[in-house]
């Protein structure tokens, strides 16, 4: 249900997340939820299916991890393949998403309901509410910068280090034997994947371009901070910039090129559907192959899908039980409290930053409607026991009356 629902991207997963694992169903805690998702924060790829990830890892272990990645991941992956396949034979100009128009502001409520209770666990004295401040301000102006998470996260959990007041000394934690396993393989197929993609584009192989989709798309999964913000700049760079760069543009370079307008489509059309962001990699994917024919497309869809995922994956859950370990010393305790604090920071400064892209003060119908979907989905999440869907299906609904 969560798979199907989540509209809004990470910025709307987390108060859904809020809402129906610690909520409803009582999966984790807040206070669970807020450190894993503190924690993905910290590590690259897409952060709303690491938290989910690790949900899953903590009900059932690493099998039940994977089953809901594949869960999570399947819907929009779906979607966005299919998408790709009609914008190749119709043209992106003959889509419309109208229906879709209220999600944002939906999205907005979501974030701020999310915002509001993880202030009221997170916040609670004069070094955090300082962080907080900071931490919105700073984001709010370089949003999407690559480098502001990673880095405000750092500082943050530095900066509650200065005191031990609040987490006093505690006797010293036993080692702990590290399994090196997914991190040797996740470096492996980083090395493999490149290695392949070189030498198919040197030797021009007949699949070459299969080949560098997937270390495309892996090195996107691997580097990308900040979700899918980065990650489609990235992309644009990628199939877009660089084939028309001179020094690229040589036919023998064998270089993927994706029309510009195409790919625009594609990210305004996964902020339309449920699921994750890095889904759009399932629709660039399929139309980088669009001129190989339909195998090579549906091909395309499943690489993308694939390679942007796995390293997400690879990497928290080898980073995780490391740092379920590291939480026991308290310079670690110490940083989650300033960590914690920026993770809320940056809700509030994503709620900022989206209000931007809305009609709020036109005095349009429009507008009054933004402002009433956005207090009116808080006013839902925060008093009434209505579930996410429903004030999904209430705001698709909106969206096709008017």
């Amino acid at each position: 249900m969560h798979s199907i629902t989540a509209f809004g991207g990470p910025q709307g997963h987390f108060g859904m997340m809020m809402k129906t694992f610690v909520d409803k169903r009582r999966d984790v805690t807040s206070q669970e939820l807020m450190d894993y998702t503190s924690f993905c924060q910290l590590l690259p790829g897409a952060s709303s299916t690491q938290t989910l990830t690790l949900i899953g890892y903590k009900r059932g272990g690493v099998m039940l991890a994977v089953i809901t990645l594949i869960i999570w991941i399947l819907p929009a992956c779906i979607l966005m393949g299919a998408f790709s396949f009609l914008v190749a034979s119709i043209g992106s100009a003959n889509l419309h998403t109208s229906v879709f128009q209220f999600i944002q502001p939906m999205a907005i409520g979501f974030l701020i309901y999310a915002a509001v209770k993880a202030f009221k666990i997170s916040v609670n004295n004069l070094i955090t509410q300082i962080i907080m401040l900071l931490s919105m301000g700073i984001t709010y102006f370089l949003f999407k910068a690559p480098w502001v998470f990673p880095l405000l996260i750092v500082l943050g959990g530095v900066a509650t280090n200065f005191s031990d007041k609040r987490f006093p000394e505690r006797e010293k934690v036993k080692p702990k034997q590290v399994r090196w396993t997914n991190i040797w393989l996740f470096v492996l197929v980083f090395a493999l994947a490149g290695f392949l993609s070189e030498t198919a584009r040197k030797q021009n192989w007949e699949d070459r371009k299969a080949y560098n989709l997937f270390e495309n798309f892996y090195r996107f999964g691997s580097l990308v901070f900040g979700g899918g913000d980065v990650l489609i700049p990235m992309m644009l760079d990628q199939y877009v910039a660089r084939p028309t760069d001179r020094k690229f543009s040589d036919s023998s370079q064998n270089i993927i090129r994706i029309d510009k307008q195409e790919l625009l489509t594609g990210a305004g059309i996964v902020r339309a559907i449920p699921g994750p962001v890095f889904s759009i990699a399932s629709y660039t994917g399929g139309i980088a192959l669009k001129n190989e024919g339909k195998e090579r497309q549906l091909l395309g869809c499943i690489i993308g899908s694939v390679a942007i995922f796995l390293p997400s994956a690879l990497l928290v859950l080898f980073f995780f039980p490391v740092w379920q370990y590291l939480k026991k010393f308290v310079v670690v305790n110490r940083a989650l409290e300033g960590i914690n604090a920026v993770v809320v920071g940056l809700m509030w400064a994503a709620s900022l930053y989206l209000l931007k892209d809305i009609s709020l003060m036109s005095f349009k119908l429009v507008s009054l409607l933004n402002i009433g979907v956005i207090l009116g989905t808080f006013i839902a999440l925060n008093y009434t026991k209505l579930p996410a869907p429903v004030i999904v299906i209430i705001c698709l609904g909106l969206g096709w009356l008017f």
